[in-house]
């Protein structure tokens, strides 16, 4: 029965992804106008959004990831599915039953002073009922849907054949989507959030991480009963953070409130490590004494040293307003597109960046960031496939900083968060300071009286450069000139033994010219490649 409802369900997938693939060739091949092909992607994004639905299991993940790529998709198939939410029904008791006995190796009775039944929460991975440890502690049980291995396993190899005709047929640029990369990505989430052992180890981790941070609760795991398909953790009481009812009724300062947010999440996007790849408000609580709770750590990302570093390097140079600096970061993390002429971007970033964060208060803030998206359009930018779930990340908790602050703008709320974390005493840290007190307009005169004493020191610096340049292109000329006299001199020779029937003197000759070419060939290849190094 089983195998006759995973085929069904590749079929549904299968057929599903062939006919947008037919809709849109026909379209491009009677050469609708734009505005159409628009009402296409939103009835595609519309049947996409219900065969999600009567699915269920892994496409609602494969939706919320197809989301968040707005760079890639069409608008108008991303807005029927940006707000998808992981919620199924729950499977039957007895099922769960079974999962819960079959991998304590024990009856429930032995483990549990006792469980409710019924799902507080369900989603397509995992279910969470409530339960009371042997010792009176409560606990939350998060235990995997029985069907969802197999589940799994018929998606994927659905989406490997999809992945196959879209690398091959679908009408994108060549190389502007690495739809490999970005199945394997998917796939790399998708599997270790369905090892329970992996999130057991993030929450840990986090715990670990964030255990100086007051007014900050991460329920702590209950190892001994943890397997790969079940995860106990302390039972926390909270609502969403964004229950605006439950705030007013607390009295819960909402300024504060943002801050706090986001001094746990800016080190987590700027700093190499674990971050909370999907905090949306079902997994952000908030107690009533203002206390925040996160929980839900089966969907994490990974930064690494050099990402971090380029992070903080990029915050330098718009610190500075070193434009060019800052173009470079982005080619060097990814972000611009392989062929990008960078000296076209720098204006345009520089345009963007430009705009003064004090007079923000007077500004038409909705036409501002109209602007900005439009400046951002016209850059030649992607979005690196590793930093998919970062964004994410990011856009998630600015949404929901504007629904608990709605009066205020991201950027006020953030400015005191990043500041306070600039201050915790990290030496690259201070280099932002530094850079940032550098940028600001009463020191643009010192900037000034600096360069005009430096400008003798760089002139002489300058010189010099030119002059080392100028020694080891005479070298080369040199050398290659050398080589010019030694392979004529080698041909003269050869001429000189076959003229006078003299082999060793020919063969000889040839020989030398033989070598002095390939040596001419090299020594212009060398001479090539330093000159591309130094303009």
């Amino acid at each position: 029965m089983n195998k006759n409802r995973n085929w069904y369900r590749m079929w549904r997938i299968l057929s599903f992804a062939l006919s947008v693939l037919i809709r849109f060739y026909w379209f491009r091949l009677l050469r609708k106008p734009l505005s159409e092909r628009e009402k296409l992607w939103g009835r595609i994004g519309q049947e996409f959004r219900q065969t999600l639905f009567e699915l269920e299991g892994l496409l609602i993940k494969v939706g919320q990831f197809l989301s968040i790529r707005a760079d890639l998709l069409p608008s108008k198939f991303v807005e029927q599915i940006q707000d998808l939410v992981d919620k199924v029904p729950p499977s039957p008791w007895e099922d769960i039953k079974l999962v819960l006995e079959r991998e304590w190796e024990s009856s429930i009775e032995e483990k549990l002073q006792s469980i409710d039944t019924t799902a507080i929460a369900s989603a397509s991975i995992g279910e969470v009922y409530r339960g009371k440890l042997r010792d009176g502690t409560d606990v939350a049980i998060k235990v995997q849907r029985p069907t969802i291995r197999s589940i799994i396993r018929t998606d994927f190899r659905s989406l490997s054949i999809i992945i196959w005709f879209a690398h091959h047929f679908a009408p994108v640029p060549k190389g502007f989507i690495n739809f490999k990369m970005l199945f394997q990505e998917l796939k790399t989430v998708i599997e270790r959030e369905v090892d329970f052992k992996k999130e057991m180890e993030s929450v840990n981790h986090f715990r670990q991480r964030f255990q100086t941070i007051s007014n900050l609760e991460i329920p702590r795991v209950h190892s001994q009963l943890c397997t790969s398909q079940v995860l106990v953790m302390d039972w926390v009481e909270g609502t969403r953070i964004t229950d605006e009812e439950y705030l007013n009724r607390h009295l819960i300062d909402r300024v504060e409130l943002s801050q706090k947010l986001l001094r746990i999440f800016i080190p987590q996007w700027l700093e190499a490590g674990t971050f909370h790849a999907d905090p949306h408000a079902g997994n952000v609580l908030v107690k009533s004494d203002g206390s925040i709770v996160l929980i839900d750590f089966g969907m994490v990302g990974e930064i690494s040293k050099k990402d971090a570093a380029n992070f903080q390097e990029l915050l330098q140079a718009i610190l500075a307003k070193n434009y060019s600096m800052a173009v470079k970061v982005l080619f060097d993390l990814g972000f611009l597109l392989p062929d990008t002429n960078l000296k076209t971007v720098e204006p345009i970033l520089k345009e963007a960046l430009s705009i003064d964060l004090n007079q923000l208060k007077e500004m038409d803030l909705f036409q501002v960031k109209k602007d900005l998206n439009e400046m951002v359009k016209s850059l030649p930018i992607q979005v690196p496939t590793r930093f998919i779930f970062l964004g994410r990340s990011f856009v998630t908790i600015e949404g929901m900083l504007h629904t608990i602050n709605p009066t205020q703008e991201f950027l006020e709320i953030a400015k005191p968060a990043f500041l306070e974390w600039l201050n915790q005493g990290n030496q690259n840290k201070w280099k932002l300071i530094v850079k940032w007190i550098q940028s600001q307009p009463i020191f643009q005169v010192f900037h000034s009286l600096t360069e005009m004493i430096e400008i003798p020191h760089k002139l002489l610096a300058v010189k010099e450069s030119e002059k080392q340049k100028e020694f080891q292109f005479q070298i080369f000329e040199n050398q290659k000139k050398q080589l010019s006299y030694l392979g004529i001199l080698g041909l003269i020779g050869a001429f000189t033994g076959a003229y006078l029937n003299h082999p060793l003197i020919w063969k000889g000759s040839l020989g030398i010219a033989g070598v002095s070419l390939v040596s001419y060939i090299i020594c212009s290849a060398k001479q090539r490649k330093w000159l591309r190094k130094i303009i």
